[in-house]
C-alpha cells in the first residue's frame, strides 16, 4: 500500500483514497420508494403494465434515462419523456416528504471513520440535483461536512453503467488514481459503472434492490451485507 499523502495531507490507513458511493439503497434507506414511484408514473403515462424484468434493467441509472428506456420498452415512444419525468419528480418529492429517507444503519459512522483517516467520501446518483439535495438536507447531511462531494445524473453526459459519475467524483475530490478508488452500489448498473471506470475496488451491497445471487453475477471485487461494513474491505 502506498504511503503517499492524499489531498487532505493525511496518510490513508485504507488501500483507497476515495469512496464513490451510490445513494438510494446504498447510503440512503428510502424503502424502495424511488422505484415504486417510477413504476407507477410510467404505468400511468403508458397505460400498460410494467414487467419487473424491464424495471430491473433500469435500476441504478439516471431516472430520466430510465423513463425513456421504460417507455421505449413498453412501445410508448409517443409519450413525452420530459412530461413523465416532471410528473415523477413531483410524485417522488411528495413521497419523500411523507416518508423521509434516512441513512442506512451504521453508514454515517463508517463514513465519518473513513474521512477521519484521510479517505474522501463522494456520493454519485441517478437522481437529479434538486432531489439529491433535498434528500441530503432531510437527513441533515451536507457537502463539506458529512461528505466531500455530490455528483448527480444531470452533471454527466450519460449515467450508469457508463463510468462518468465515478470520474466526476474523482475530479471533485482531486483523486487521480482510479486504482485507489472504491465504488459501491446496490444494483448491477452501479457495479458495472465502477468496473467500466477501472476502479480498484468495486463493491456490491445487499441493502438495496438486488440479492446476493444477482449481484454475484456482476464484475465486483467485494460483496457486503451493508456499506456499514466498508471497514472490512482490504
Amino acid at each position: 500500500m502506498s504511503t503517499r499523502p492524499n489531498s487532505t495531507g493525511l496518510r490513508p490507513t485504507r488501500p483507497f483514497d476515495l469512496v464513490s458511493l451510490d445513494m438510494a439503497g446504498t447510503t440512503v434507506d428510502e424503502g424502495g420508494l424511488v422505484y415504486e414511484v417510477l413504476a407507477a408514473t410510467v404505468v400511468d403515462a403508458a397505460g400498460r403494465p410494467l414487467p419487473d424484468v424491464l424495471l430491473s434493467q433500469w435500476k441504478g441509472t439516471s431516472k430520466k434515462e430510465a423513463i425513456a428506456g421504460l417507455l421505449h420498452g413498453l412501445d410508448a415512444d409517443d409519450v413525452s419523456v420530459e412530461s413523465v419525468f416532471e410528473d415523477f419528480r413531483s410524485r417522488l418529492i411528495t413521497a419523500y416528504r411523507t416518508n423521509p429517507p434516512k441513512p442506512v444503519a451504521g453508514v454515517p459512522e463508517a463514513l465519518a471513520d473513513l474521512r477521519a483517516n484521510g479517505v474522501k467520501v463522494a456520493l454519485q446518483t441517478g437522481y437529479s440535483a434538486d432531489i439529491a439535495d433535498a434528500i441530503l438536507e432531510g437527513m441533515g447531511w451536507a457537502v463539506g461536512d458529512t461528505v466531500d462531494a455530490l455528483v448527480t445524473s444531470d452533471m454527466v453526459p450519460a449515467s450508469r453503467p457508463a463510468p462518468y459519475l465515478v470520474f466526476r467524483t474523482m475530479e471533485a475530490t482531486g483523486i487521480i488514481d482510479v486504482r485507489r478508488v472504491l465504488v459501491a452500489g446496490d444494483t448491477p448498473n452501479d457495479i458495472l459503472a465502477g468496473h467500466n471506470a477501472g476502479a480498484g475496488f468495486v463493491v456490491g451491497v445487499l441493502s438495496g434492490s438486488f440479492g446476493e445471487e444477482e449481484l454475484a453475477k456482476t464484475p465486483l471485487t467485494h460483496l457486503l451485507p451493508s456499506l456499514a461494513e466498508i471497514g472490512n474491505v482490504e
